[in-house]
């Protein structure tokens, strides 16, 4: 059972940036601002609901990859063991926060909202830093060379077409 809310922290933060904080946004949008109905494409539309539901789908099978992979959580305070590199990891470094900014700015596209496409820019932009103030530094710290190698051949957002399989 430990191991159960252990990981269960792990969706937390995910899922306050992926769909609590976008719904207030749009609650906020539509009804704080009084913003009026605005017409959208339907294929706008459709085409967010499809990005947003890729987005959603890639970020829960991240997060459980990186539970079942990396021996610990996505969470600074409780970080994995184990240097995860395998199956989406080894296309890009962050799939993770990649997958929560895709289903981010299909959110934006769906709801036709400048709010949600704002928070999908600040946690790029955010993130970015944290990644080269932060975590990368830790990462090097923790794994040494084996990172150093993974982190020159694995981009950190655009993925890669083919998945990198150390020597």
């Amino acid at each position: 059972m430990k191991n159960f809310w252990r990981h269960l922290s792990s969706f937390i933060a995910p899922a306050m940036l992926g769909l609590v904080i976008p719904w207030v946004i749009v609650w906020a949008e539509n009804v704080k601002f009084a913003r009026p109905a605005l017409t959208t494409s339907i294929y706008l539309r459709i085409l967010g609901a499809l990005v947003g539901g890729i987005g959603l789908i890639l970020l829960i099978l991240t997060i459980r990859m990186f539970i079942l992979l990396g021996d610990g959580t996505i969470m600074p305070w409780d970080p994995s063991r184990k240097l995860v590199i395998a199956n989406m990891y080894a296309y890009v470094r962050n799939p993770m926060i990649l997958s929560l900014i895709i289903l981010q700015a299909g959110e934006a596209f769906l709801f036709r909202s400048p709010g949600i496409a704002l928070l999908a820019v600040l946690n790029f932009a955010v993130n970015t830093i944290y990644f080269i103030a932060s975590e990368e530094p830790g990462l090097e710290k923790r794994f040494g060379d084996e990172y150093r190698e993974y982190r020159k051949n694995v981009p950190r957002w655009i993925p890669r077409l083919t998945p990198w399989h150390p020597a």
